[in-house]
């Protein structure tokens, strides 16, 4: 999972590729590498860390020319590394390349590379592309020569090759997302239109195996199986502001911050695509819901609200979804659910769906992302450019979405200003400290435990799904009935266990809490009301049980951001994380 980008104008190239990076770090932070062309020679920069911490030991911007490509990376093959950070040279420094994805096949190549002479200076997979370029050179100009690696490459991939003596950029994608940015003496091109809106309006999105060569001047665009195709020039104005951690330590904080005006922004969908969802569940025979991480409880809670108006519908993570393809048709609707909108196992299952012939409708925060595009249908949440690996304003913008789609189902009244207004209450200065003594509380903790039943119980997945990713404290959430059945195993004197409470199963669960307590663990109830068994108390406005998805989640993302201060972590890069999973 990496972010890339290129650049080929007038303009100072490394500055305009540096800039495309940040934009793009939310996909990977592990290292980062710019490569420029001047003079017929290939200069490259890259060292392991952090976007603004490299630069402030190498100096990107010392890199002169008018062509570049860049490179953030997200380690699957080789350790985190300058030698394993892009770009990556040929043997003769003359060819470079940066990819995202894949490599399926890289150690039969690197073999029969190592074979003809080739040496390699990385563990990576992602090296070979640039020897196999240069081994096809031997017989062919630069991008036929890229043409022939391309084709001889299995797996998921965007790659981008420049040549020393070629004042051009050489593209390739295979379900792995590329876009091209143009302007009348400039082309772009980038893992997502976020590093490009900046610059461009003007927008093409290539398809698998489309090929693209981009000069000052053109693009030309052909696919390694149809021949010359013409792509669409879109012009897209997307609201786009990234100001910046402001005035904020972190990206995650500013990010909960804004989510009264997220979920408001967010309920507010276009009525047409909402009544014509509402059609298609309450006519399809199967309705599937597919997301991952946040976005699959993201599913899980529309799953129940769906439940709750009387239809039937199947909540998948994506990478298990092929063992349910013998159960769609073309009476099935999909729905999927992704901020991304490049989540790989998402993207598979919606593939293998419209092999099937089912309706596909997908919920999505990006654009132009491959998810939009394959879709019959999307709607954006509106949730804006989001930087923290650990979703948060965008998990409040899918909840918003799916009460929307509830309400007019069961013609059931939600006011989008009055929760608001009780968003805005949570997220006040007083509540917020007293959410910082409860993250003294667990910070030391091995291992919390949260409990809910109903929508609580995905409040408490979501919850514990934060405090793990961001704090590394061992998080685990269940039904409160489950509890009976392996858990009490673990709980001993002051283990933390979070209640999460509405007052249509509040019985119920505070009978579990009880359980607990018995064992010595040690309770802190987030609810509207106090109740005695309660250690400590997060309190949350006064709401039906479907509100609470939203108004219960947010001071437990509040807690795991808390604790991951306390503890030293970043929260907006966790270690071993990327926010876009394009790989399987």
């Amino acid at each position: 999972m990496c972010g890339i980008i290129g650049y080929i104008g007038e303009k100072k190239a490394s500055r305009i590729v540096f800039e495309g990076l940040k934009h793009l770090q939310y996909r990977g932070y592990d290292s980062v590498g710019i490569a420029t062309v001047s003079n017929s020679k290939i200069f490259v920069k890259k060292d392991k860390g952090k976007i603004d911490e490299v630069n402030e030991r190498l100096n990107f911007f010392d890199l002169e020319g008018n062509l570049a490509i860049g490179h953030t990376r997200w380690a699957t093959h080789g350790k985190v590394s300058r030698e394993n950070a892009h770009p990556h040279l040929d043997c003769q420094g003359k060819i470079a390349i940066v990819h995202n994805g894949i490599i399926e096949n890289f150690l039969s190549l690197r073999e029969s590379l190592e074979a003809k002479g080739h040496k390699f200076k990385s563990e990576t997979d992602s090296e070979v592309v640039a020897h196999l370029i240069e081994e096809f050179m031997k017989e062919f100009e630069f991008e036929e020569a890229c043409k022939r690696a391309f084709s001889n490459l299995e797996g998921s991939f965007a790659i981008l090759a420049i040549f020393s003596e070629k004042e051009e950029i050489v593209g390739i994608r295979k379900d792995s997302p590329l876009v091209v940015g143009l302007n009348e003496n400039e082309a772009f091109v980038s893992s997502d239109i976020y590093a490009l809106l900046p610059y461009t309006e003007n927008f093409i999105f290539l398809q698998n195996y489309d090929f693209v060569i981009l000069g000052q001047k053109f693009a030309k665009i052909e696919n390694l199986f149809e021949g010359k195709v013409e792509r669409p020039l879109e012009k897209i104005s997307v609201e786009f502001e990234n100001k910046g951690k402001e005035n904020f330590h972190h990206f995650m904080i500013k990010e909960i911050l804004e989510q009264a005006d997220i979920f408001e922004r967010a309920f507010k969908q276009e009525e047409e695509k909402i009544e014509k969802l509402v059609e298609e569940l309450k006519s399809c025979k199967k309705i599937f819901l597919v997301g991952a991480g946040t976005s699959f409880h993201a599913s899980l809670a529309f799953s129940l609200l769906l439940a709750k108006a009387s239809i039937f519908s199947l909540p998948i993570i994506a990478s298990e979804f092929k063992n349910y393809e013998n159960l769609l048709d073309e009476n099935s609707l999909l729905i999927a659910i992704s901020q991304s909108g490049e989540t790989a196992d998402v993207l598979e299952a919606v593939r293998i769906a419209k092999k099937k012939g089912a309706k596909v409708f997908s919920i999505v925060n990006v654009y132009g992302s491959s998810l939009a595009r394959e879709s019959d249908e999307f709607m954006l949440m509106k949730a804006g450019f989001e930087v923290g690996v650990a979703a948060t304003k965008t998990y409040t913008a899918e909840l918003a979405i799916a009460l929307k789609i509830y309400s007019k189902i069961c013609g059931t009244k939600i006011n989008p200003i009055e929760i608001k207004a009780k968003i805005l209450d949570l997220l006040s200065r007083s509540r917020r400290e007293f959410i910082q003594r409860i993250a003294e509380k667990i910070k030391d903790k091995k291992s919390v435990f949260l409990i809910g039943r109903g929508l609580e119980q995905v409040t408490a997945l979501e919850a514990a799904l934060k405090i793990k990713e961001i704090s590394y404290i061992h998080a685990e959430a269940f039904p409160g009935g489950e509890l009976k059945h392996g858990t009490l195993a673990l709980i001993e004197k002051d283990v933390p266990c979070f209640v999460f409470v509405s007052k249509e199963r509040k019985e119920e669960i505070l009978s579990n809490a009880y359980e607990v307590k018995a064992r010595g663990g040690f309770i802190i109830g987030v609810a509207s009301k106090k109740e005695e068994i309660f250690d400590f108390w997060i309190k949350t406005p006064e709401a039906r049980e479907e509100e609470n998805l939203v108004l219960q989640i947010i001071p437990m993302q509040l807690l795991a951001y808390e604790t991951a201060v306390l503890r030293n972590c970043d929260p907006d890069k966790p270690r071993n994380l990327s926010k876009s999973v394009t790989v399987k």
